[in-house]
């Protein structure tokens, strides 16, 4: 039977959908849009300011699921400005520093909200751990 996990640590969806649903040992996290918990509004600030906080939303879920970031097996990273990878990269180098997620990485037209990134994450865990 899948658990559907929604609100996690204050954090609303931005629509009607599931922050994250687990599924066996799966968990699935939906994309993460730098958004303040507080206030639900984008932080302030440049795209690695953002990406720390889509991270740090990331990390909210998975812990409220159980699950921590070096559970994660897949990421995928979506930009508004394809030039933001390198700083990007930087941001998510200190959350992954080894062993880090698969992943994949697309510049899209535009984000919800005007974000400058969203990322989703999938994470894994033996049943019983």
């Amino acid at each position: 039977m899948n658990e559907y996990i929604r609100e996690a640590g204050g954090l609303p969806a931005a629509g009607p959908y599931s922050q994250a649903v687990r599924a066996g040992g799966f968990l699935f996290v939906s994309g993460q849009l730098p958004l303040d918990p507080a206030t639900g509004a984008i932080v302030e600030g440049d795209i690695r300011a953002q990406a720390r906080q889509s991270l740090e939303n990331l990390k909210t879920v998975l812990e409220t699921a159980g699950y921590a970031l070096s559970d994660a097996v897949k990421t995928t990273v979506l930009l508004e400005r394809i030039e933001d990878f390198a700083a990007v990269n930087e941001v998510y180098a200190a959350y992954f520093p080894e062993n880090c997620p698969a992943r994949a990485c697309y510049a899209v037209d535009r984000l919800p909200k005007g974000a400058l990134v969203e990322i989703e994450l999938t994470a894994f865990r033996q049943e019983g751990e």
